[in-house]
């Protein structure tokens, strides 16, 4: 909002109005709004959830310190959300497509999580919301941001007309030979490690020929689904520590941001080699906020934790995760930059499937790990809290300049 009082400003010649034209201006003031809502309002909602006797409903998992826990304020994603959607609307531009899909999918997938930690604490269920529930809102904000990619005319890539050259003119007056470029609708997005760094869903039903093209938006949104749910779910059992969600989220979102920035610059992007995506980088803003919430969370989250996000928190904020790898066509890097959920995800999947068979076939199920996710392992091993969550934290930051140096590991 404020951006449109400073360009209206901006038309009356008013001194400094014209900073909000400038995209790094306005993502350093989302990440320090948000850092500071965070943390300062954040304290005011701590008390109110107290005083609302919100707190941890904790399950006999024999975990050494767990019953310490129990009562701290949760639901604690309210702070989250609220830091990031605060900058959001002061700072970017509201009627960017990419702003109102991140808008949406943040309220979203804060609803599912709401209502699953509401029927937790008030309706004392210890299982929340239905799994089909959530699934069913997870395919539901999948559809909508598919969808919406596959049919808004605003989405768009900018492609090189092969053998095609324009002349420009530079800022010095020199004119210089460049490739023609075009504005077009694609399933084209990023894959990591081949040359042409490009990889087209459509490709995926070939054996359609020419109707190729016009399919390969069922299995886009098809993935997109995919990615939603199991992002938002790995965020989900991730959060099992004090800050170990937080601060991975911070981490990934952090170079999602770089991603963000270098794909909405036509030079950047152009020196890269990488997709360039006009009227992306309004998603800087957004990250910014992101990652200003997601460090003022962190404040009162880190061990011992003053309050929980709870799954408001953790499920808006893989969603949001998802929903913006999408948007940059970057959701193939996912399975790197977003390890730490992929590890205890697939952690969960080995410990039950195990289980389930040597049940089946022996009489008496046996386990792989002595608790899944995989962080409990550690505890039971013996590994402080605090220092389990700093070394997750150590090997996402090594899986995020790991996913950075795919721009030029070709």
């Amino acid at each position: 909002m404020l951006y449109y009082l400073f360009e209206f400003l901006q038309g009356l010649d008013f001194p400094g109005a014209g900073v909000f034209q400038y995209i790094t201006f306005r993502a350093g003031m989302a990440v320090i709004f948000a850092l500071l809502f965070g943390t300062i309002f954040g304290k005011q909602i701590i008390k109110i959830l107290q005083k609302q006797q919100i707190g941890e409903v904790v399950r006999d998992l024999g975990l050494e310190g767990q019953y310490q826990k129990k009562g701290t304020p949760t639901m604690g994603g309210l702070i989250i959300i609220a830091s990031i959607v605060i900058p959001v609307l002061l700072f970017s531009k509201l009627d960017n497509i990419y702003i109102i899909l991140m808008l949406i999918s943040t309220i979203w997938m804060g609803v599912i999580g709401f209502i699953d930690d509401y029927i937790k604490v008030f309706k004392k269920d210890k299982e929340g919301l239905a799994g089909k529930f959530k699934i069913a809102g997870q395919v539901g904000l999948g559809l909508i941001v598919g969808l919406t990619l596959f049919l808004n005319d605003g989405v768009v890539i900018r492609e090189k007309i092969p053998g095609e050259t324009v002349i420009v003119q530079t800022e010095t007056g020199e004119s210089i030979e460049r490739p023609a470029t075009q504005d077009v609708k694609s399933t084209v997005t990023s894959i990591p490690f081949f040359k042409d760094n490009k990889f087209d869903y459509s490709s995926v039903v070939w054996f359609l020929g020419d109707q190729a093209s016009k399919w390969g938006w069922l299995i886009f949104i098809v993935a997109v689904i995919f990615i939603i749910t199991a992002v938002s779910n790995g965020a989900n059992i991730t959060d099992g520590l004090d800050g170990l969600a937080t601060g991975t989220s911070a981490i990934i979102g952090t170079t999602l941001g770089v991603f963000a920035y270098l794909s909405s610059n036509v030079i950047y992007a152009d020196y890269l080699n990488i997709m360039y995506i006009p009227m992306s980088e309004e998603l800087v803003v957004f990250i910014a906020a992101f990652i200003g919430a997601t460090v003022g969370f962190l404040w009162y989250n880190s061990f011992p934790a003053q309050v929980f996000m709870g799954d408001t928190g953790s499920l808006t904020l893989g969603g949001i995760i998802a929903v913006f790898a999408i948007l940059l066509r970057i959701e193939l890097l996912i399975p790197i930059l977003c390890g730490i959920f992929l590890v205890e995800n697939i952690s969960v999947m080995i410990q039950v499937s195990w289980f389930k068979y040597t049940k089946k076939r022996y009489g008496a199920g046996r386990r792989v790990f002595l608790m899944a996710p995989l962080h409990h392992h550690y505890q039971k091993k013996g590994y402080t809290e605090s220092k389990i969550v700093t070394r997750f934290w150590i090997m996402g930051i090594i899986l995020a300049v790991l996913t950075i140096v795919t721009l030029k590991i070709r």
